[in-house]
């Protein structure tokens, strides 16, 4: 799976879920950084 299309597939699964990105980092335990450069690069 390319960058683009895991950055789409990680906002998906999120909105999905009625996740926030920082709820999302909080779940995950990373740097919110992190989430933000995934779906950036949709």
């Amino acid at each position: 799976m390319d960058q683009q299309k895991m950055g789409m597939f990680i906002s998906e699964l999120r909105k999905k879920n009625k996740l926030t990105k920082k709820e999302l980092v909080n779940m995950l335990e990373i740097m919110d950084t992190s989430v933000f450069k995934w779906e950036g690069l949709v």
